[in-house]
């Protein structure tokens, strides 16, 4: 049976091994100057950069000194991308993140015929490119949904206004998993608008050491720009090119069904302990990231284990656990890992 490949350009042969081979240079160059800064998370700088090359948003989880903030610093400047941070607090408004209409003093005469003032909008630290929104599950649930046009639109609408962000755009999130006093979980509306969840490790030894060693120790490594926002779009369209068969496409479907538990893929796991599982997002995010990683592998088109990398950071912040699974503190990473065998044996 002959399988349909997906795609736009997919015949354009040696020119688009090119791209590949363009492609994976430019983003090994990119991790290899992010990990002079960043000690010992290879897998989330390629999970950051994944998403990012993929036009998705991220959320980090981690304690507290893990350098997800100096993370987002380094990408800024490597990509050379305007960057600004939103501290979430409880006491953070939504006009404190897209901005509000204020009145201002006219100093044109003529200008307005309102005694010298005018309706003014003054935007907010949501008009940038790289956007870090540092212990987001701190803000309350209204300040959280101020994020969720932008994220999925690339836009802000204040007062009846759009207005469109420049791009690339990416929200960068953090959250601390153990500190839960004073939080609001993020509502499972905003949680499927990122792309990735993304768990960051304590640190092992020899990376603990290589961090204490180059900030006390001073013996850091400058870093510099190796692409702008405008090449970033440009590689991005390379993506569409990669190929991606029938079967690949709907094993990530199949995946993404498999943690419904009313489906006939959903696992004994799943039909215990799963009260909701992935929307569609899932699966568009799992084609996307898979065509990341064939091109850093040096392929243009995708295999299911390319589906099968990042089937963890796609999932597991979607599914949403029933009491049975809360009570028994069930581990969403591991029950994921689970779907990915049984669909891979069928």
């Amino acid at each position: 049976m002959n399988e349909q490949a997906i795609g736009s350009g997919v015949g354009s042969g040696a020119g688009l091994e090119q791209q590949a081979a363009l492609f994976r240079r430019e983003l090994t160059a990119i991790k290899s100057e992010v990990e002079k800064v960043i000690i010992g998370q290879e897998r989330v700088v390629e999970s950051v950069l994944t998403a990012m090359f993929c036009g998705g948003n991220v959320l980090l989880e981690g304690v507290p000194g893990l350098g997800k903030t100096e993370l987002v610093k380094a990408l800024s400047r490597v990509l050379e991308l305007d960057f600004k941070r939103i501290q979430f607090t409880p006491d953070l408004m939504p006009a404190d993140i897209i901005g509000t209409n204020v009145m201002a003093h006219s100093d044109a005469e003529g200008e307005t015929s309102g005694g010298g003032y005018r309706i003014e909008f003054r935007k907010g630290p949501i008009f940038t490119q790289l956007l870090l929104a540092d212990e987001i599950n701190r803000a309350t649930p209204k300040t959280q949904s101020a994020l969720l046009e932008t994220m999925q639109e690339k836009t802000v609408t204040v007062g009846g206004q759009t207005y469109q962000l420049e791009l690339p755009f990416f929200v960068l999130a953090t959250q601390n998993p153990l500190e839960q006093e004073g939080t609001y979980p993020l509502p499972e509306a905003q949680l499927d608008r990122f792309m990735f969840k993304v768990n960051v490790p304590f640190l092992k030894r020899e990376g603990l050491n290589e961090v204490v060693n180059r900030t006390i120790l001073k013996q850091s490594q400058p870093i510099g720009k190796v692409i702008d926002g405008k090449r970033i779009m440009e590689l991005g369209k390379i993506l569409d090119q990669v190929v991606v068969t029938d079967s690949v496409r709907d094993f990530a479907c199949r995946l993404v069904l498999a943690t419904h538990p009313d489906t006939e893929y959903a696992t004994d796991e799943v039909k215990n302990f799963v009260n909701w599982g992935a929307s569609p997002r899932a699966a568009q995010a799992l084609v996307k990231a898979a065509r990341v990683r064939a091109l850093a592998d040096g392929r243009v088109h995708v295999a299911h284990e390319d589906v099968k990398a990042w089937a963890v950071e796609v999932l597991q912040h979607r599914v949403l656990l029933n009491y049975d699974g809360q009570a028994e503190r069930v581990d969403v990473g591991q029950l994921v890992n689970s779907i990915i065998a049984k669909i891979s044996r069928d």
